[in-house]
Parts: C-alpha cells; structure tokens; sequence
C-alpha cells in the first residue's frame, strides 16, 4: 500500500496519537507538510542555511523576526525545519490568541503542533525537550506598513527570554527575508477590521481589489538563516531580573537585524 493509502488505514483505525497540545504528527507530515511544500520549494524558492544549528534533540528556542500580513513565514519556517533538519524535527509554534480563537483555523493548529504564546505552554514544551518557535513581534511585526520592512519591532516584555532561562534551553536566532513581499501592506481599514475582530484589515496592491485573487502571496524569493545558539544556562539565576531578561531579549533582537541586513545585500531583487 502507498504511503497515503498506508495515513488512511490509520485513521481509520485509529493508529496515530496526539499529544496534550493536540499536537498530530501523523496529520501533519502526511497532510499539512506536503500542501504547504511546494510554496515553500516552487513558489518562495526557499533557501535556508544554518540549518546545522539547530541541535538534533533536545529543547531549544527558535527565535525569529516576523511580517507579511499573513503569517506565512511561521509555518515556512516550521516545514523548512522539518525538511531540512537530518533528525526532521517538529517546530512547536507558539501562536497568538487570535489564532486559537478562529474556527477551524485553531483546530489545525494544534493539529500541527502550535499552541498558546503564553510561558507555561512554553516551559512544558521545552522542559518535554521540544523544538520551540516564537516570534516576539508578534502582530506588530506582521502588521506593519510595507515602508517600514525589515525593521525589526519590540520584542514585548521579553517573555520567551524567562522561558528559556527557567528551562536551561538555548536561544536560536533565526532572520527571514522574504516574507515582506508577499503582501506588501499599504493600508488597514480600522473600521472593518474592528467589525470582524481582527488585529487589522489588510490594503495591498492587490487586495481587496481583485478579491480572492489577491489573496494569492507574491512569488518572492526567501532567505532563511539559523543563527549560532545563544546558550542560557549562565543567566538561569537572572529569570525574574528585568535587566537581565531585556538585554539579553536586546542581544537577540540585534542579532536577528544584523543578520537581515546581510541576507538583504545577498538578495538584491526580491522577485528574481
């Protein structure tokens, strides 16, 4: 029997399991993984380096910089990940409310392994030795105007920092290049966007203008770099220390805007 034919046995009877997150691998590999492969392989042309630091078990916290509109370079990331990681390995994204909040959308996200950006969903992931990723820009960062691309927002109140000295685990910086071109965004319509309960209605150049068409990402090439571990365990004293938690969420924030800098001089053309 094929592979699929191989998924479908097992659904049906039932051999597959989930984790306390609603976390299914099965559904995951099987379904999501390859519906989202060709736009990270054919469409972005996705390239990722660094992939080697990533370590090949064991907890860590990937870390990295945020936009599009549409979250798109969360789940990109999580299948380059996956795809190019020898051990394949399980990126757990942490999402906004929002996201679990939306029908059907919530359900398939735990379905894939995300979960609540909150710091005890993280620390039990990390402490259950997971591959954790966060995006501490949050909606700013997927929010902000197209002038202002690849300028890195806050990182909050440095929440991930906490979590990652609470549980020992080494901080990844990770810099996207890419995303901002997806859906360059020109406009919010606020009215609309507090009508429908959302962080923003998007305006770009071509949505809502050609309708579902241009909902349809541009095709622009994406650089992903996985950064060197900035490793913790000499700061587990300092999670409760303001001073500590900021400069340390400082050093990765830089880190990552450097690094964006530089994948930015090695792609001129975004569309080319």
């Amino acid at each position: 029997m094929n592979k699929f034919g191989d998924f479908l046995r097992r659904r049906l009877d039932g051999d597959y399991e989930v984790d306390e997150f609603g976390f299914d691998p099965d559904m995951t590999d099987n379904v999501f993984l390859p519906m989202l492969r060709p736009l990270y392989r054919k469409w972005f042309r996705a390239e990722m380096t660094g992939v080697e630091n990533i370590p090949a078990d064991g907890k860590a916290l990937v870390v990295a910089n945020h936009s599009g509109t549409i979250a798109v370079d969360a789940v990109m990331l999580a299948l380059g990940i996956h795809d190019e990681h020898p051990a394949s390995r399980h990126l757990r994204l942490l999402g906004a409310d929002f996201v679990f909040d939306t029908p059907i959308l919530g359900e398939y996200a735990r379905k894939s392994g995300a979960t609540l950006a909150c710091n005890p969903d993280a620390e039990r992931l990390l402490n259950a030795g997971e591959l954790v990723g966060v995006f501490p820009e949050g909606f700013k960062g997927v929010g902000k105007p197209f002038r202002d691309r690849y300028k890195l927002q806050r990182f909050g109140r440095g929440g991930f920092v906490s979590a990652a000295l609470r549980t020992g685990a080494p901080i990844i910086p990770v810099s996207i290049v890419g995303a901002e071109e997806i859906y360059p965004l020109i406009g919010d319509i606020k009215p609309l966007a507090r009508l429908l309960k959302i962080p923003y209605f998007p305006v770009t150049p071509t949505f809502p203008w050609l309708g579902p068409l241009g909902a349809v990402p541009l095709p622009s090439k994406w650089l992903i770099e996985v950064g060197k571990p900035i490793e913790t365990a000499e700061y587990a004293d300092g999670a409760d220390d303001p001073a500590v938690v900021f400069n340390l969420a400082d050093q990765v924030r830089e880190t990552i805007q450097q690094t964006l800098g530089e994948l930015l001089l090695k792609r001129p053309d975004p569309f080319a």
